[in-house]
């Protein structure tokens, strides 16, 4: 018990700059508090206490604002951080060394008794604030879910979601080891969405944009050709309208 506290503490300290000692996160984070109870809370549902349980849990919650069912499996070194409004269902898993911001839900979507309703969180995982990971399906170690997003299926190890529904961006990302920035550099994004990493449907869209342009200036330098060989095409060669693929371009930025 004391060696996760202590474990807690540190990785607290660690992960937020705004934590000044071990003495103000013992006491001042109710992400810690939580996961005290917690504790209590699942020793006395594997016991089979199950009301005692569930009214520890009620009291963390109410002191908290952070509400984890007694049954849910966290690991070690968990930090939530500032925690008002996360809520973590019955048959969720929390892998070790993972973040959660404030607003999270992991939440079932099925009303059915003894099966696994709750998402898998695999180690390290980074949910950002507002985030809802809704299902029974894992979210591979390493993993970060962007703010706000609802995520619906699993995403692979490393990746970052994003969206609703969410989406993923990278699948093969792995931290900048030459970034100045060091939580970007260590693999830790603070609300699970790094720089510099663009939205797949916004590189599909640049790549659209780019193709029409080329095929524009093709067309272009083909009718140049016609009319230096003597053939003119006259006004069915005009365009019909303006078609400038910077200003889209802007627009999807």
């Amino acid at each position: 018990m004391f060696e996760h506290l202590r474990e807690d503490l540190a990785s607290v300290r660690e992960r937020d700059p705004a934590a000044r000692s071990t003495w103000e996160v013992l006491t001042c984070y109710p992400g810690i508090h939580a996961l005290i109870l917690h504790r209590f809370a699942h020793a006395a549902w594997r016991r089979r206490f199950f009301w005692l349980g569930r009214f520890i849990s009620h009291v963390g919650r109410f002191l908290t604002g952070i509400e984890i069912h007694p049954a849910a499996v966290i690991g070690r070194r968990v930090f939530i951080d500032h925690g008002m409004g996360v809520v973590i269902g019955e048959t969720a898993v929390v892998g070790d060394d993972s973040t959660i911001y404030q607003g999270v839900t992991l939440g079932g979507t099925s009303l059915y008794r003894g099966v696994k309703r709750h998402p898998t969180l695999g180690r390290g995982v980074v949910v950002g604030a507002g985030a809802k990971v809704l299902g029974g399906f894992e979210v591979g170690d390493g993993a970060r879910i962007g703010s706000n997003a609802v995520v619906i299926k699993p995403v692979p190890a490393g990746a970052t979601a994003v969206g609703n529904p969410a989406h993923i961006l990278d699948p093969g990302h792995k931290p900048d080891s030459g970034s100045s920035h060091p939580e970007e550099r260590d693999g830790f994004s603070a609300y699970g969405v790094t720089r510099n990493m663009d939205d797949p449907l916004a590189r599909a869209v640049h790549g659209l944009l780019e193709h029409a342009a080329d095929t524009d200036r093709r067309f272009n330098l083909f009718v140049e050709r016609l009319a230096q060989t003597g053939i003119h095409l006259g006004s069915a060669a005009e365009p019909k309208d303006d078609f400038d693929a910077d200003e889209l371009s802007k627009m999807v930025d």
